[in-house]
């Protein structure tokens, strides 16, 4: 599956555990068959959140490593993307040293500029040539400064445009201007409008082939929609949305990829 603006990102496993349902896959060998059954659905890369055998999200070496090799043995040929992020560990310096100290890297990796050193850490994803997702939230209760933080590192960094970047808009329900509204994934989207330039108010300036939108449940679908009006890469996938957009269950990653490529292509 592909947006005008690039490879479609399934999230696999995302933030959800055992409660969540059937549909998110667990151990790394469940993730390995999951992620291999939603790049043939039409994924375009993999996004895993590595956890401990306890459920625990890591940035340790000894869980990061081994899950991106399951996946790459099981023939998932597609880029792989991990988190770094507070849910993994809470203190910047140690997700800093964690990601010096990886054997096995991904070739890119999240980094959410909401939370405190961001830009420390997107510069030693880079320099350890790790592509860089930044995560910026359009709408919500951390406000514009995510952005603008963003945008001032991509500014004064050496290099100028920094190559290794995609903004990664999340597009928060339920927010005035920025919001998609949380209504039935088969309702016409409302929201925020692309630009001439093809993108929603707040990315101006940017590439559309340097971003990706994603919203979560109820706006995932509509923000879908979105991105393929305005020429971006979009995400799915159960660490997303848990339904479809005619609001049954989703069975698997690769049942909901395969939705988001059907609509994304109407």
């Amino acid at each position: 599956m592909r947006a005008a603006g690039g490879p479609a990102v399934v999230s696999v496993n995302g933030s959800r555990g055992a409660g969540d349902g059937p549909a998110v896959p667990l151990s790394p060998q469940d993730l390995a068959e999951s992620a291999v059954r939603a790049v043939a659905a039409g994924a375009g890369e993999v996004l895993v959140h590595p956890r401990t055998p306890c459920g625990r999200e890591s940035l340790s070496p000894r869980v990061v490593g081994p899950v991106l090799e399951v996946l790459r043995d099981a023939g998932v040929g597609v880029p792989l993307t991990v988190p770094v992020s507070i849910a993994a560990e809470p203190d910047p310096a140690e997700r800093r040293a964690r990601v010096r100290a990886w054997t096995v890297l991904p070739d890119r990796a999240v980094v959410h500029f909401a939370e405190p050193g961001a830009v420390g850490l997107a510069e030693v994803l880079l320099e350890r040539g790790v592509l860089v997702d930044a995560v910026v939230p359009l709408g919500g209760a951390a406000g514009p400064e995510p952005l603008e933080g963003l945008r001032a590192w991509l500014v004064r960094s050496p290099g100028g445009d920094r190559g290794g970047v995609r903004v990664v808009a999340e597009i928060v329900a339920g927010n005035a201007g920025n919001a998609v509204p949380a209504g039935p994934a088969d309702e016409p989207a409302t929201g925020p409008a692309c630009l001439p330039t093809g993108l929603p108010a707040g990315l101006h300036g940017l590439a559309p082939q340097a971003v990706l939108l994603f919203g979560r449940d109820g706006a995932s679908w509509p923000v879908l929609r979105l991105a393929a009006r305005c020429g971006t890469a979009a995400r799915t996938g159960v660490g997303d949305v848990l339904h479809l957009p005619d609001g049954r269950p989703a069975r698997s990653n690769a049942e909901l990829v395969a939705a988001a490529r059907e609509l994304m292509l109407l």
